[in-house]
């Protein structure tokens, strides 16, 4: 049997919770920044949490984590 290998591209986006979800930060943070305004630039610097049926397909790519 080969060996389980972790997804590499998961591996940089998410990390593991102690209840078991994952946090990974959010999306459009990278340009276009003039137009937003400042409270949304904010709180898109804060972690999230991973939508709960989204979990499942994180574990699987992170069998180590």
């Amino acid at each position: 049997m080969p060996k389980m290998k972790t997804n590499r591209g998961a591996a940089k986006r998410f990390r593991k919770t102690a209840s078991g979800g994952f946090k990974c930060s959010h999306s459009h943070r990278r340009h276009i920044l003039t137009k937003k305004t400042t409270k949304r630039k904010r709180q898109l610097r804060s972690t999230g949490l991973l939508h709960p049926s989204d979990v499942k397909s994180a574990a699987r790519m992170l069998p180590f984590v």
